[in-house]
């Protein structure tokens, strides 16, 4: 008997912001986005029946897979096409062929939220060592982080906090249990893209 797939994370990106487009790049093994391309992030469970999703979404349009991620709990696929309702009809044979509705979906859940203002050169030099694939924060700047559950959503609160204000990606993690987002910039950026980004996670975007 086959399994029924639990829906974590749905999120409909309309137009990837630039840091984020490059961040995804980084770390894609599939078709790199571009800065603009609408995108789809979606996690599942169990893991390995992300492969069927994948294929009936690339099977019946033109979008591209960026990232597909297979673990034993989870499973997790990032598609995007410059062309919006490529992307968003996807989701839709995506979520008729799980029988599923996006309502479905795990809502999400705010695990860590802090501001650190004034960051000193011994922490920044740290984190921009563990960090290696998105930008460096520097000393004297302020950060936000964010920790969320189920991680996918964590995306989200990226795109919407980059369009919100002048700021710097650190770090998006997006795979596994939770997601971690790590945010620098002055401290009114931080503080406008903070607010943003937690708007976002609690009332993250769908295709409809």
């Amino acid at each position: 008997m086959t399994p029924k797939i639990s829906l974590r994370t749905y999120t409909f990106i309309d137009s990837l912001q630039p840091q984020l487009a490059a961040y995804i790049a980084t770390v894609s093994q599939g078709f790199l986005p571009v800065p603009g391309d609408a995108c789809l992030w979606l996690e599942v469970s169990p893991g390995m029946a992300v492969h069927r999703l994948t294929d009936a979404a690339l099977k019946s349009t033109r979008v591209h897979l960026a990232q597909q991620v297979v673990e034993r709990a989870y499973g997790s696929m990032v598609i995007h096409q410059r062309d919006q309702s490529d992307v968003i009809e996807a989701g839709r044979l995506i979520l008729n062929s799980m029988q599923a509705k996006q309502d479905d979906r795990q809502p999400c859940r705010v695990q860590w939220s802090e501001i650190i203002r004034g960051m000193t050169p011994d922490h920044t030099v740290l984190i921009n060592r563990q960090e290696r694939r998105g930008s460096m924060i520097l000393p004297g700047q302020s950060m936000f982080i964010l920790e969320t559950e189920p991680a996918g959503y964590i995306t989200y609160a990226a795109n919407q906090a980059e369009k919100a204000a002048s700021i710097t990606l650190v770090d998006v993690k997006a795979i596994g249990a939770f997601g971690r987002l790590t945010l620098a910039g002055s401290e009114t950026n931080i503080d406008e893209a903070a607010a943003a980004a937690i708007a976002a996670v609690a009332s993250p975007r769908g295709t409809h």
